[in-house]
């Protein structure tokens, strides 16, 4: 999100998705949250990548869904992989320029935000989504903020927290944490992490 540098996940490309194999989970949360609304509801996929499962799964329940991202090669990958929702590119932390909402997702994407910012980006969705207003987000365990990485042989930095703080963090933001729960799965070839999978509605 730093001005005047080349985002992580244009470098990435499509061996993000070639390596990210085991989505079960995500997958399972975003049928969950197709449950609980209305054909054509809004819906804003914060971070959306590829597009792959999480934009098309929604395009195709009949959901209105805007799909943002800070890499312009990801949001062609996402507009190749699942046409019909209205992508932008942009700072995830602009949330008010999108409008409102009836839900929001944010899958992996907080986490490359420094933690100040995610506190800020989760209490500025909150302002942007209609009641009951649902949102999921997933994050990795841990306890580090802004930490350098290499991923997919792409430099980055990622926030982490663990469970009872990260519930806290949701909270404060105004939420109530209807579920949180953790999964290992392969991050990519060679390493598993312990993930965090959130469902919360508007406190």
């Amino acid at each position: 999100m730093t001005e005047n540098r080349v985002p992580a996940f244009d470098l990435i490309g499509r061996r993000y998705d070639e390596s990210f194999v085991e989505r079960d989970t995500q997958i399972a949360e975003v049928d969950w949250l197709l449950t609980q609304l209305s054909p054509g509801a809004r819906v804003l996929d914060l971070g959306c990548g590829s597009g792959q499962p999480t934009v098309k799964q929604l395009v195709d329940a009949g959901m209105d869904v805007v799909a943002v991202d800070e890499s312009r090669v990801m949001l062609d990958l996402a507009e190749e992989h699942a046409p019909g929702a209205d992508y932008r590119q942009g700072d995830l932390r602009d949330v008010a320029a999108h409008g409102t909402f009836d839900a929001a997702v944010a899958f992996f994407a907080l986490l490359m935000l420094p933690k100040a910012d995610i506190e800020a980006t989760l209490a500025a969705l909150r302002g942007q989504l209609r009641a009951p207003g649902h949102l999921l987000i997933s994050m990795v365990q841990g306890d580090f903020d802004a930490f350098p990485v290499n991923f997919l042989g792409a430099p980055t930095t990622v926030s982490a927290y663990p469970p009872d703080a990260l519930r806290t963090v949701v909270e404060a933001a105004g939420f109530t944490v209807d579920r949180l729960h953790t999964v290992e799965a392969v991050a990519e070839p060679g390493r598993i992490e312990v993930q965090l999978y959130v469902r919360a509605s508007l406190a």
